[in-house]
Parts: structure tokens; C-alpha cells; sequence
């Protein structure tokens, strides 16, 4: 997800991998200012099991998982869902994520 300005969440921490996931890559670079941003990050769904350790990991809700699926696959190339292709199933869909984290927000 992004923020209302249209940067990116992700402050490269790394924990939606520190629990040795291995439906993640990603990887990161250093900004001018010195913050840390990803510069790749695929999800391969034929591995994940939505399991939701990296959405409870992450300190600033920059990956949320959802009842959206809107994937459909005919080819084994397909199964990784790229950085891109997630942040904008974010955005298509924000509204819908957004109430429903609201929703979520005092169980957690």
C-alpha cells in the first residue's frame, strides 16, 4: 500500500522475511536521504499460504492482506506477483482495504 501522498509504506525493514518465509524476495536500496526502500518484492503464490506473518510483522501496514483475489493463472510464470502488480491491486482497491484494516484495528 501507499500513503494519501503516493509513497510507498515500506521502510525496508525486512520482517516480512525475518520469519523465514519463502514466498518473499525482495530487495532494498538506500535513498539519497538515507531511508531504505524496496526496490523488488514478488510474491510467489503457489508458495505463500496466506498464513498473514508478514502483514503482523510489518511496522507500517505496507503489506495487507485481503479477501481480493484477482488472480488468475494459466501459466507457471504467472505465480510470482511482482511489486507492481501488488501496489496496484492497493490502489484499485483502497477503499475497501482501508475499511476493512479499520474494521480489524481494535482486534489487533
Amino acid at each position: 500500500m501507499k500513503y494519501e501522498n503516493g509513497e510507498e509504506r515500506c521502510i525496508a525493514c525486512k520482517l516480512c522475511s525475518a520469519f523465514a518465509c519463502q514466498c518473499n524476495f525482495n530487495r532494498f536500496r538506500r535513498k539519497e536521504d538515507g531511508t531504505r526502500r524496496t526496490t523488488r518484492f514478488d510474491i510467489d503464490a503457489f508458495k505463500c499460504v496466506y498464513c498473514g506473518f508478514c502483514e503482523e510483522a510489518f511496522p507500517v501496514d505496507a503489506i495487507v492482506e485481503t479477501d481480493i483475489f484477482e488472480y488468475h493463472m494459466t501459466e507457471n510464470h504467472q505465480r510470482l506477483q511482482t511489486k507492481e502488480m501488488l501496489l496496484q491491486l492497493g490502489e484499485d482497491y483502497r477503499e475497501k482495504i482501508l475499511s476493512k484494516k479499520e474494521k480489524d484495528y481494535p482486534y489487533k
